[in-house]
C-alpha cells in the first residue's frame, strides 16, 4: 500500500513537470516556473477530461496513448493562450493595474495640453482631421505663430522639443523653423532652500562648507537648472550649475506623452508618417536625458575643449599653466571641476563676461574687432567639427560669452555632437567642393555623407547641386538661413537620408550663424567656409602632416602588401597546374540559413500534420478491423492517436506563424 502511494504522489508531482517540458519544447518557449505548474496541470486537467468517458479501463487498455496525447495538447493550449495574455494583444489587460496608477497621474497633464492645443487651435493637425492643408503663405504663418505659443504654453520639455525642430530644416517648411527659433520660457528661480537641499544631497555637505562664498540669487534660471556664482577655498571663482528639484519626473511625464503624441501622429497623420515623429522624439528624449545627467556635460566639456585644441594645432594645456584647456585662437573654454561635480550638480571655472546678446554695449566700449572675433568663433566651431569630431551642438548667442579680456569663450555642453572619422573626411571634401564651387565634387561629398537609396540618379542630382551653387554659393551678397533649408528640402527631394550627427553638425552650422549675425551682421558663411578650407587643404598638404599620413597609410597597408607575394605565388601555381577554382557558398549568412530552416520545416509539419489527420479520420471512418475489446477496434485507437498527433503539428505551425513578439 505504501509503495502503491509512493508511486501516485510521484506520478501525480513529476506529471506537470513532464506536461510543462514536453509542451515548451514543442512550441519552443521559455517560460517561469509558476506557469510551468500551471501549464502541467492544466494537461492533466485535459487528460482526465478525455479518460473520464472511457471509464476507469482506459488506463489499462491502448487508450491511455490518447489521454496522453490530449493531456499535451491541453498543456499546448494552454500555453498558446497564456503566450497571448503575457506578451500579445491582452498584454495591456494583465498590467492594467499598474498602468492604471500612471494614467491616473498623467490625465491631468493630457487634460491641460489639450487645452493648449484646443486654445491655439492645432487639435485638428493632431488628430489628423484637417483635410485643406496650410499652403496658404498666411495661414502657414498663423499656423508656426499659433504652434509657438501653444508650445511655450505646455512648458519647459516642449519648449525644447520646438528649439530642436526650429533647426531641422529638413522637416519644417521655413515660415516654421523661423518662427520656432523664437521660443523662449521664462521660468521664476527655484527657492534657495530646495537649492541648498540638492546641493548637500549631491555633494554630501552644506554648501557653506564646500564654497567660501556661494550667491544665492541666481544669475540664470533656465527650465532644468539654475547657475550660481560661488568661490572655493583657494579663491577660483566658479559657476555652480543646479537641477531643480523635481525636473527629472517632469520630464520623464512629458516625454512619456510626447511619446504617445507621435504614435498618434504617425498613425493618424501623413505628414507625422513623413517625419517618422516617433524616431524624432526618441532622438529627442535621449538627447534630453543626457542633458539631465551633468557628469555628461562634464565629459562633454572636457572632450570638446580637448579636440578644439587638437583642431587648433595646439596642446592641451593652456599657455597660462592653469589646467585650462586651450580651446582654439581667442576661443576658450571652462574648466570642469570634477571632484565637485554630480550628477546633479557641475561646477566649472567661472568665465569673466556678458552673453553674446547683451554683450553690444561691451563690444562698443572695448572697441573690439567684431569681424576678428565671429572669424574665431566660426572657425573654432569648423574646427571641432571638421577636425576635433566632437563639437558644441547649441551654440546660440545665449551659450557664447564676450570676455573681460576681448576674447570669446563657450559655455554650456549639455548637447554635444560626434563624428567619426569617414564622415570627418566627407565634410572636409565638402568644404573643398564649395571652396572650388564644384558641383560635381559637392555631390560626391554629399553622397558620402548621406544614406542613400538603391537607385539615385546621380546626373539630376549633380544638376540640381549645380542649380543650387549658383543661387547660394556663386551669387554675390552672403547667403541667408535658406542656404540650409534649400540644402535639406533637396537631399530630402532625391530620397536621401541624413545621418543624425550629420544633421546635427548642419543645425550646429545653423545656429552659430544667429551669434554670428549679432557680431557681424550679414556675416558671409561661405566665404569664411572657403578660407577655412582653403587653410585646412594648406595644412594637410605641408610636409609634416604628409609624412605623419603617409607613416599612418603605411603601417595600415604594411601588413597586407606583405601577404600579396605569398597569395600572388599560390594562384599562379594553381593557376599552372590547373587547380584554379572560384569557391561561391550559397546562404552564407546565418540569418538566410535559419529562414529556409524554418521555412522547411513549417511546410514539413504542416504537410505531416495534414497527412496524419486524413489518416486518422479515414481509419476512423472504416468499417470492421480487428479488435482490442468488445466494442473497442484496433483502427478507432490508431485513429484517435493520428487526430491528436495533427492537432499537435498543426498548433505548433500556427503557433509559430502567429508568435507575438515580445
Amino acid at each position: 500500500m505504501s509503495s502503491f502511494l509512493l508511486i501516485a504522489g510521484a506520478t501525480a508531482l513529476l506529471g506537470p513537470v513532464i506536461m510543462a517540458v514536453l509542451a515548451r519544447r514543442v512550441l519552443g518557449l521559455r517560460i517561469g516556473a509558476v506557469r510551468a505548474l500551471l501549464t502541467g496541470v492544466a494537461g492533466l486537467l485535459a487528460a482526465g477530461v478525455v479518460g473520464t468517458p472511457m471509464g476507469p479501463q482506459a488506463s489499462r487498455t491502448p487508450l491511455v496513448t490518447v489521454q496522453l496525447g490530449a493531456a499535451l495538447l491541453g498543456a499546448m493550449i494552454f500555453l498558446v493562450l497564456s503566450e497571448a495574455v503575457v506578451g500579445g494583444p491582452l498584454r495591456g489587460m494583465v498590467r492594467w493595474p499598474g498602468a492604471a496608477r500612471r494614467r491616473l497621474a498623467r490625465s491631468r497633464r493630457y487634460t491641460q495640453l489639450s487645452g493648449i492645443a484646443v486654445r491655439h487651435g492645432l487639435r485638428r493637425f493632431l488628430t489628423g482631421r484637417s483635410r485643406g492643408g496650410t499652403a496658404n503663405p498666411q495661414e502657414q504663418a498663423a499656423l508656426a505663430r499659433s504652434l509657438r505659443l501653444a508650445l511655450e504654453e505646455a512648458g519647459a520639455t516642449f519648449v525644447k522639443l520646438g528649439q530642436v525642430l526650429s533647426s531641422r530644416h529638413d522637416l519644417l517648411p521655413a515660415v516654421f523653423a523661423d518662427e520656432l527659433s523664437a521660443l523662449q520660457h521664462e521660468v521664476a528661480a527655484e527657492p534657495w532652500p530646495d537649492i541648498a537641499r540638492v546641493l548637500a544631497e549631491e555633494l554630501k555637505a552644506p554648501p557653506e562648507k564646500v564654497f567660501a562664498e556661494f550667491q544665492t540669487e541666481p544669475l540664470a534660471a533656465g527650465s532644468m537648472a539654475q547657475v550660481h556664482r560661488a568661490r572655493l577655498h583657494d579663491g577660483r571663482a566658479v559657476a555652480v550649475k543646479v537641477q531643480r528639484p523635481g525636473a527629472r519626473q517632469v520630464v520623464e511625464r512629458d516625454l512619456d506623452i510626447l511619446f504617445r503624441i507621435s504614435d498618434m501622429l504617425e498613425r493618424n497623420t501623413a505628414w507625422g508618417r513623413t517625419v517618422g515623429s516617433r524616431e524624432l522624439v526618441r532622438g529627442f528624449a535621449d538627447s534630453l536625458h543626457e542633458e539631465l545627467d551633468f557628469r555628461t556635460e562634464a565629459r562633454n566639456t572636457a572632450a570638446v575643449a580637448a579636440n578644439a585644441a587638437v583642431a587648433a594645432g595646439e596642446e592641451p594645456e593652456g599657455a597660462d599653466g592653469d589646467g585650462r584647456p586651450a580651446a582654439g585662437p581667442r576661443v576658450l573654454m571652462p574648466e570642469v571641476h570634477h571632484r565637485l561635480s554630480t550628477e546633479r550638480v557641475l561646477v566649472v571655472e567661472w568665465l569673466d563676461g556678458v552673453t553674446l546678446n547683451r554683450a553690444d554695449a561691451v563690444l562698443d566700449a572695448q572697441g573690439l574687432d567684431r569681424e576678428r572675433l565671429a572669424r574665431d568663433l566660426f572657425g573654432c566651431l569648423l574646427g571641432q567639427i571638421v577636425i576635433g569630431g566632437v563639437f558644441h551642438a547649441d551654440p546660440h548667442s545665449g551659450n557664447v560669452l564676450v570676455l573681460s579680456d576681448g576674447r570669446l569663450g563657450l559655455v554650456d555642453f549639455g548637447s554635444v555632437g560626434r563624428i567619426d572619422r569617414m564622415l570627418r573626411g566627407s565634410l572636409r571634401e565638402l568644404l573643398m567642393a564649395i571652396d572650388r564651387n564644384d558641383p560635381r565634387a559637392l555631390s560626391d561629398a554629399l553622397l558620402d555623407l548621406v544614406e542613400r537609396p538603391d537607385e539615385i540618379d546621380e546626373e539630376r542630382f549633380t544638376r540640381a547641386l549645380g542649380r543650387y551653387t549658383a543661387r547660394h554659393l556663386a551669387s554675390s551678397g552672403p547667403p541667408g538661413r535658406e542656404m540650409f533649408s534649400d540644402l535639406f528640402l533637396l537631399v530630402a527631394q532625391y530620397g536621401l537620408t541624413v545621418p543624425p550627427e550629420v544633421a546635427a553638425a548642419f543645425r550646429a552650422l545653423a545656429t552659430v550663424e544667429g551669434a554670428l549675425g549679432r557680431l557681424v551682421p550679414g556675416f558671409d558663411l561661405v566665404e569664411e567656409a572657403r578660407a577655412f578650407a582653403a587653410t585646412e587643404l594648406s595644412r594637410r598638404l605641408s610636409p609634416q602632416h604628409l609624412s605623419r599620413s603617409l607613416a599612418d597609410e603605411a603601417t595600415a597597408v604594411l601588413p597586407m602588401l606583405l601577404r600579396l607575394p605569398r597569395r600572388a605565388e599560390r594562384i599562379s601555381s594553381a593557376l599552372e597546374q590547373g587547380r584554379l577554382g572560384i569557391n561561391v557558398r550559397l546562404l552564407a549568412d546565418e540569418r538566410d540559413r535559419r529562414f529556409i530552416q524554418s521555412l522547411v520545416r513549417d511546410v514539413l509539419l504542416t504537410f505531416l500534420g495534414g497527412l496524419t489527420g486524413v489518416l486518422g479520420m479515414l481509419l476512423l471512418s472504416t468499417q470492421g478491423g480487428p479488435k482490442v475489446t468488445g466494442s473497442l477496434r484496433l483502427f478507432d485507437i490508431f485513429g484517435y492517436n493520428m487526430l491528436l498527433i495533427s492537432s499537435v503539428l498543426v498548433l505548433r505551425v500556427l503557433f509559430t506563424l502567429t508568435k507575438p513578439r515580445r
